[in-house]
C-alpha cells in the first residue's frame, strides 16, 4: 500500500497548522535568516496576490514568538542556523495584525473593522492586566484597546501602546507584523473615502513605526508600494523590497526546482511542461518563480482527475480592473499595438514607477503599465536599466486573462455600431459573401488581434470565432448556437434568423499558412460532414446558407457554399 501523501496546503496561511497537520511545505524558512542578516528596522515587502505573503508572516510570528512551539521548525533550513535560533527563536513578544479583511463601503464601517483587528491582537495578551510590571494607569491604557467602542485617537496609538506594555512586562523589545497593509487603501479608493483612510493609516503607522521606542523589528506586506509621502511620512528607517529587488527574491513564489520536487512527490512529473507553461514566468529580482497558488490548485485538480487541463485559478481571486482599464486605453493606436505585441509573447520596454498614490494609478497610461507590473499581470525579463524595464506577459494563464478581457471589450464596443451591424446581418442573410467579408475585415482591423506565435491554432480559431459570435450577439432575436462551446468539434456556428424559414451554417478556420482560399474550401467541406444540414431539414427549414470563413492575422475571406 502506498504511503499516504501529505495534503496540499491550498489557502492555508497559518504556519503552525501547516506544519502540524501534515501538509506539504515548500521550505521558505531561509527568509528568516536573510531578514536577520540584512537588518532593517522597518521592512516592507510588496508582491502580487497569492504569492505566499501571509504564510511567510505567520512563519515569522511563530519563529519569534515567546510562546511558540519550537519543534515546528525541526528539519527546516532555519534549524541549521543554530546561532540565529539561539539568539532569536522564541525570544520576542510579537504583535501581528492583518488588514486584509478591511473591505467596507464607508469609512465608519472600515474603521470599525480596523478597530476589531486591533482588539483581536490586544486580547491575545490579556495577562498584561495581571502584570506587576505595569502600573494602574498602564493597565487602563491597555484596557482601552479591548473596548469595542474604541475611538480614532486610541486606534492610532494602539500598536505603539501595545508594544510599550509588552516591553514593560517582558523587558524585551517587540516584533510588529502588519500583513496586507494596503488593502484598506484599495477599498477606500474604490469607495470614495480615500483621504480619511490615508490619514488614519498614516497616524497608525507613524505611532507604531516611527515614535515607537519599544520596536525591535517591523515587517509589512502588501501588493503595492504606496508613495512614502502619503503614508510613511518621515520614516527614514523604512526598507522597501519590491519585486524588482534581488534580495529575498526566491522566498515568495516557488522556484523551478521546488515545483519539480513537488510534482515528483505527488507522482505528477509528466505534468511539468504544462505547469511551467501556465504558471511560471515571473521574475522577482533575479529569481524565476511560479505562482504558488496556481501550482497547488492545479496539483489538487490533477490528483482527482489526471486528465485535467491547466486553467485559470488566479482570476477568481482578484479583480482584473487593471487589465480592463489598460485595454480600454487601446483606443489609442500605440497602446493597441503594444497589447498585440504582449499577447504575441513579445517584450515591451517601459519606464516603471513603483511609488504611486492610489489617486494617480489610472491617471496616465504610464501608471497603468506600472500597476500591471507590480500586481503581477506583467513581469520583467532580463535586467532593468534604471527605471526602464523589459516587460512581458508571464505565462499562459495571464495571457488568457488578457484575451478574455480583449473579447469582453470588443463585445461592449460592437454594441455601439448599430448601422454596420445591421448591414452585416443583412448581407449574411441574403448570401452576399463580399459584404460579409468586407465588414468582418473592418472589425478585425478595429479590434486588438491575437496574432500570437505562442498560441495554438485552435485558440486562434477561437478568437475569430469569438469576434463573430460577438457581432452576431447583437441580434437578440436571432438564435445563435455554437458547437465550440460544447467542444464537439463540428461546424462552428448555426444561425437561425427566425424569419423566412431559414438557417445559416458558418465554419471558421485559421489559415495558418496564409492560404485563405484553401482554408475557406476546407471549412465548406467540413460543413458537409456535419449533421447540421439534416437537422435543419428535419425541422422543415428549406433555405440553408453555408459559409466558410477563413482568417489570417487581420485578413479574412468569406465563401458561400453551394446550395
Amino acid at each position: 500500500m502506498e504511503m499516504l501523501k501529505k495534503k496540499l496546503p491550498i489557502g492555508i496561511e497559518d504556519f503552525e497548522k501547516l506544519r502540524f497537520d501534515n501538509f506539504y511545505y515548500v521550505d521558505k524558512t531561509g527568509f528568516i535568516a536573510e531578514l536577520l542578516h540584512n537588518w532593517g528596522a522597518v521592512n516592507l515587502f510588496t508582491r502580487p496576490r497569492r504569492f505566499g505573503k501571509s504564510l511567510n508572516m505567520s512563519m515569522l510570528e511563530h519563529f519569534f514568538s515567546l510562546n511558540g512551539d519550537k519543534s515546528i521548525f525541526d528539519g527546516l533550513a532555519i534549524s541549521k542556523e543554530t546561532a540565529l535560533c539561539e539568539e532569536y527563536m522564541g525570544k520576542y513578544p510579537v504583535v501581528s495584525i492583518s488588514l486584509k479583511g478591511i473591505d467596507a463601503l464607508s469609512f465608519e464601517m472600515a474603521f470599525r473593522m480596523g478597530a476589531r483587528a486591533v482588539r483581536r491582537a490586544a486580547s491575545k495578551v490579556q495577562y498584561l492586566l495581571e502584570s506587576d510590571a505595569l502600573s494602574e494607569s498602564d493597565k487602563m491604557e491597555y484596557q482601552k484597546l479591548l473596548d469595542s467602542n474604541m475611538d480614532e485617537s486610541t486606534f492610532c496609538d494602539s500598536l505603539r501602546i501595545l508594544s510599550e506594555m509588552l516591553e514593560k512586562h517582558h523587558n524585551k523589545k517587540v516584533i510588529l507584523l502588519i500583513d496586507e497593509y494596503d488593502v484598506p487603501l484599495v477599498k477606500a479608493h474604490a469607495n470614495g473615502y480615500y483621504d480619511r483612510m490615508i490619514s488614519l493609516i498614516r497616524s497608525l503607522f507613524g505611532e507604531a513605526l516611527k515614535t515607537n521606542n519599544s520596536l525591535k523589528l517591523a515587517v509589512l506586506t502588501g501588493c503595492l508600494r504606496i508613495s512614502k509621502e502619503s503614508i510613511f511620512t518621515g520614516l527614514n528607517n523604512l526598507k522597501v523590497l519590491t519585486i524588482a529587488d534581488e534580495r529575498f527574491d526566491e522566498y515568495f513564489g516557488f522556484t523551478d526546482e521546488e515545483v519539480r520536487e513537488l510534482l515528483e512527490y505527488y507522482d505528477m512529473a509528466d505534468h511539468y511542461d504544462a505547469v511551467k507553461k501556465w504558471y511560471d514566468g515571473y521574475q522577482f529580482g533575479n529569481a524565476e518563480v511560479y505562482c504558488p497558488w496556481d501550482v497547488l490548485n492545479h496539483c489538487d485538480r490533477i490528483r482527482s482527475n489526471p486528465e485535467a487541463q491547466p486553467e485559470n485559478y488566479w482570476i477568481n481571486t482578484s479583480s482584473n480592473d487593471a487589465v480592463k482599464r489598460f485595454i480600454q486605453e487601446s483606443a489609442n493606436a500605440t497602446t493597441k499595438r503594444e497589447i498585440e505585441r504582449l499577447v504575441a509573447g513579445e517584450i515591451i520596454i517601459k519606464e516603471i514607477h513603483q511609488e504611486l498614490t492610489y489617486a494617480e494609478i489610472y491617471q496616465t497610461i504610464d501608471n497603468i503599465w506600472s500597476l500591471l507590473f507590480t500586481t503581477g499581470y506583467l513581469t520583467q525579463r532580463g535586467k532593468a536599466e534604471g527605471r526602464w524595464m523589459k516587460l512581458a506577459i508571464p505565462n499562459q494563464e495571464i495571457r488568457d486573462i488578457f484575451i478574455t478581457q480583449i473579447m469582453e471589450f470588443f463585445k461592449e464596443n460592437v454594441r455601439e455600431d448599430g448601422d454596420t451591424l445591421n448591414r452585416f446581418c443583412e448581407a449574411l442573410k441574403s448570401g452576399n459573401a463580399e459584404d460579409v467579408e468586407e465588414i468582418f475585415t473592418e472589425y478585425l482591423r478595429k479590434t486588438i488581434s491575437i496574432r500570437d506565435t505562442a498560441v495554438r491554432k485552435d485558440m486562434k480559431e477561437n478568437f475569430y470565432h469569438g469576434v463573430l459570435i460577438g457581432i452576431l450577439g447583437v441580434k437578440n432575436r436571432w438564435g445563435v448556437t455554437s458547437n465550440r462551446e460544447m467542444g464537439e468539434g463540428y461546424a462552428d456556428i448555426l444561425v437561425e434568423p427566425g424569419t423566412g424559414n431559414m438557417g445559416i451554417i458558418i465554419e471558421v478556420k485559421y489559415a495558418h499558412d496564409g492560404d485563405l482560399a484553401g482554408a475557406c474550401q476546407e471549412a465548406l467541406k467540413q460543413i458537409e460532414h456535419t449533421g447540421y444540414e439534416d437537422d435543419l431539414e428535419d425541422d422543415g427549414v428549406e433555405n440553408i446558407l453555408k459559409y466558410g470563413i477563413a482568417c489570417y492575422k487581420k485578413q479574412c475571406r468569406v465563401m458561400l457554399g453551394e446550395r
